[in-house]
């Protein structure tokens, strides 16, 4: 059996942590968006940090245009 340790950090920490140049371009929303990783945020690796990041941009766009 594998053990997996999730880690539910939110979007901000991520940012701060990669490209804590972004942060004025998020709304206080997205940076509190939940992100599950699966195997936490110590081994997140900064290429998978920007996919996060452009995927939740993504997510919140498309909501945006059902308001």
């Amino acid at each position: 059996m594998i053990f997996v340790e999730m880690e539910t950090v939110k979007l901000s920490e991520i940012v701060l942590k990669w490209f804590p140049d972004l942060l004025p371009f998020f709304r206080q929303n997205e940076l509190n968006s939940m992100i599950v990783l699966r195997d936490g945020l110590g081994i997140l690796e900064e290429e998978d940090a920007l996919e996060i990041i452009q995927y939740s941009i993504c997510e919140h766009q498309d909501h945006a245009h059902l308001h």
